[in-house]
């Protein structure tokens, strides 16, 4: 794969992930806040981009999107089948749920 494709890759990523948050924040502000783990202040910034800001904000030469854990145990969690599928992910999410929300530095 060449620069050129990763980096249109990359913006595709960064639009879908962007139409997808600000989707969510239009639709459930609260839950796409705690889903996304981001702070309500960038959640009003992404709420307000308009289709141009987005794709421009797309384009940026990194990825926008991250995994949220930096945890390997939460990674083995939410991959390990062998225990009760419902029970790993609620553990999960509360793991994660305290962990301090994004915010732009």
């Amino acid at each position: 794969m060449t620069i050129e494709n990763t980096m249109s890759e990359i913006r595709d990523a960064n639009l879908n992930y962007l139409m997808l948050a600000q989707q969510m924040i239009r639709e459930d502000k609260a839950s796409a806040i705690f889903h996304l783990g981001i702070s309500k202040d960038i959640a009003n910034l992404l709420d307000n981009l308009s289709n141009s800001q987005l794709t421009k904000l797309a384009s940026a030469k990194m990825m926008l999107a991250r995994f949220r854990f930096d945890d390997s145990a939460i990674l083995g969690m939410l991959t390990d089948y062998s225990k009760d599928r419902a029970l790993t992910n609620a553990h999960a999410v509360v793991l994660m749920a305290n962990q301090p929300v994004e915010a732009i530095a």
